[in-house]
């Protein structure tokens, strides 16, 4: 798995890009076959930091998470939370579309 990090109209010092990198690598911990991670930090005029996280997984998903705020690690982090969110979300449905009772009656037996 490789992870890959940019930054616009700005850099990170090697301390905070060994951050980023090891925050990004904990969505291996929730599903296991990420095959590709980019994050994007966006320093904006002012104080304002965007970050996007992109998370691609076999068979062609994606996983996006966006986070702003004021510092570089508190972005990163609320981007990595949304895309964790939405791994989550998508293990679920991988995991309980056989036991969906919505295709029968109130005991998933058909009438």
């Amino acid at each position: 798995m490789q992870v890959k990090l940019s930054c616009r109209h700005g850099h990170l010092s090697e301390e905070h890009q060994a951050q980023v990198r090891e925050k990004a690598e904990k969505l291996l911990t929730f599903f296991d076959r990420l095959t590709f991670i980019e994050v994007t930090v966006d320093f904006r005029k002012g104080d304002g930091k965007a970050v996007e996280v992109l998370a691609t997984a076999e068979h062609k998903h994606e996983f996006v998470g966006h986070g702003e705020g004021s510092d570089v690690l508190l972005a990163v982090a609320a981007a990595i939370e949304k895309a964790k969110q939405q791994i989550k979300h998508y293990k679920e449905r991988l995991q309980d579309h056989r036991r969906d009772p919505s295709h029968g009656g109130p005991d998933g037996v058909r009438q």
